[in-house]
């Protein structure tokens, strides 16, 4: 397996719109495993294809404690959406940034698995609003979306800070390479 890189705000790959999974074959599977690979290292609950630069409409969750319950969802859509809260949201995409972002907290999803077979599933809590939130990515949105135009412009601002001063550190500061 390989560990892919994941997308960080506000890199415009970010926007683009994921197209349907035609065929599901050893190829997608082998995207699946990487991406499950990339989201328990990164560590995350979620992952979009779209946050690795694959632009398919596909996404891989595991919100179990024990990291052991991987969900592979090809070509999800909501189909219900009940009891609408407020929660705390993060994403890989935008690190160490966390804001409440409003969802629903129990969703009815259709999908495919990592085989092709069609299934539907009620989810709720962090599950639910995950699911939500990967299928935002695939139709090129974050959560910084739902955020004020003054919040989405510091949280871009200082991710973009914290990467000039990563790029800018002299090299005998930085963690050895392994």
């Amino acid at each position: 397996m390989t560990r892919l890189t994941i997308l960080e705000y506000p890199d415009p790959r970010l926007r683009t719109v994921a197209k349907p999974v035609q065929v599901v074959d050893a190829a997608l599977r082998r995207l699946i495993d990487d991406m499950l690979e990339t989201m328990y290292d990164a560590p995350g609950v979620g992952l979009a294809a779209t946050q690795v630069d694959v632009h398919l409409r596909l996404l891989v969750a595991d919100v179990s404690e024990d990291k052991n319950e991987p969900l592979v969802f090809i070509n999800p859509e909501l189909i219900e959406q009940q009891e609408i809260e407020v929660s705390q949201e993060g994403c890989l995409s935008v690190p160490g940034v966390y804001e409440d972002v409003t969802r629903a907290q129990r969703v009815r999803v259709r999908a495919m698995d990592r085989f092709g077979k069609v299934f539907e599933r009620d989810l709720t809590g962090l599950l639910a609003v995950c699911v939500q939130h990967e299928i935002d990515h695939l139709d090129g949105k974050l959560f910084v979306d739902y955020l004020s135009d003054l919040k989405r412009t510091r949280i871009r601002k200082k991710l973009e800070k914290e990467r000039r001063q990563k790029r800018e550190a002299p090299a005998s500061s930085r963690a050895p390479s392994i």
